[in-house]
C-alpha cells in the first residue's frame, strides 16, 4: 500500500461507496425489520402503514439530502 491505494481503490472512493451502498442496504434492512415487525404484531395495513411512515421518516431525510447534493453539485 504504497501510494496510498487498497486493492487499487483510493480512500475516497471507498468511502463513496460505503456511503451509498452500504448505507443503502442498510436502509433496506431497517425496512425489513419494520416488515417483520408489523407482521409479526399482526398490525394490519393501517398499523403497517403507520409503522413504516413513523420508523421510516429519517430514512427519507436521508435519501432527500443526497438527491439534494446531486442537483445543487455539492
Amino acid at each position: 500500500m504504497p501510494d496510498g491505494t487498497l486493492f487499487g481503490l483510493t480512500e475516497e472512493q471507498i468511502s463513496e461507496f460505503g456511503a451509498t451502498w452500504g448505507i443503502g442496504a442498510f436502509i433496506g434492512f431497517m425496512l425489513f425489520i419494520i416488515g417483520e415487525l408489523a407482521w409479526k404484531s399482526k398490525a394490519g395495513k393501517r398499523g403497517t402503514a403507520v409503522l413504516f411512515f413513523v420508523l421510516a421518516f429519517g430514512m427519507l431525510g436521508f435519501i432527500a439530502k443526497s438527491f439534494i447534493q446531486k442537483i445543487w453539485g455539492i
